[in-house]
């Protein structure tokens, strides 16, 4: 593939990712509602700043690992595309009906530029997910430092204009978003995306 193909396509599965409901998505929610817009907003760049420390952590972290060793990289390759399958595999078996906004204790007017932040940054998934996701769209022969800041950087900017949208439209999104067919079908359509994706990744040459 071109660098304009993987860029489109990375963009592509970036967008659906970001769309399927999950913990980010019920923070910004539930913070819009309870807390209003400009509490909802400090949480979702709070969130976003989240995913560019993980990005900068397994941008140098997996340019190191690769660098070093061939056996690695197969290693690596092979566990992101068990990972990928066996989520993807239990989100066309299992799809959720229902996904519960996160409950964040603390009084109004609270940090919740920081609550998002810790709360990206304390789940490994994160970063899990980055390691295993992203290398399939780096070019051959391309800087996986510069690459993985990029994709990186596609992602958070999609999350954020996500996050603005659902914030400008808080109450119909909410409705929409908690219907259980909406959820099964993103849940599934994710899942169905997430084999494609490992069977890729597993197939794939250094």
């Amino acid at each position: 593939m071109s660098i304009a193909d993987n860029l489109l396509a990375f963009t592509l599965a970036a967008t659906l990712l970001t769309l399927t409901p999950g913990l980010d998505t019920a923070l910004v929610l539930r913070t819009a509602t309870v807390e209003g817009k400009q509490q909802a907003l400090r949480a979702a760049l709070g969130v976003n700043a989240g995913c560019l420390i993980w990005g900068a952590a397994v941008a140098f972290g997996l340019g190191a690992l690769i660098a070093v060793s061939e056996l690695a990289f197969n290693l690596l390759k092979y566990c992101g595309a068990a990972y990928l399958a066996w989520l993807g595999v239990n989100m066309l078996l299992r799809p959720r009906q229902s996904f519960a906004a996160a409950e964040t204790p603390g009084k109004r007017g609270a940090n919740w530029f920081l609550k998002g932040l810790l709360g990206n940054v304390l789940n490994p998934k994160v970063g899990i997910f980055y390691v295993s996701f992203l290398p399939q769209f780096i070019p051959q022969g391309q800087p996986l430092v510069a690459w993985t800041f990029g994709l990186v950087s596609i992602h958070v900017l999609l999350g954020l204009l996500w996050s603005l949208l659902l914030i400008g439209a808080t109450r119909p999104l909410a409705g929409v978003l908690r219907r259980p067919r909406v959820i099964q079908w993103m849940d599934r359509t994710t899942g169905l995306v997430f084999v494609l994706f490992a069977a890729r990744l597993a197939l794939s040459r250094r």
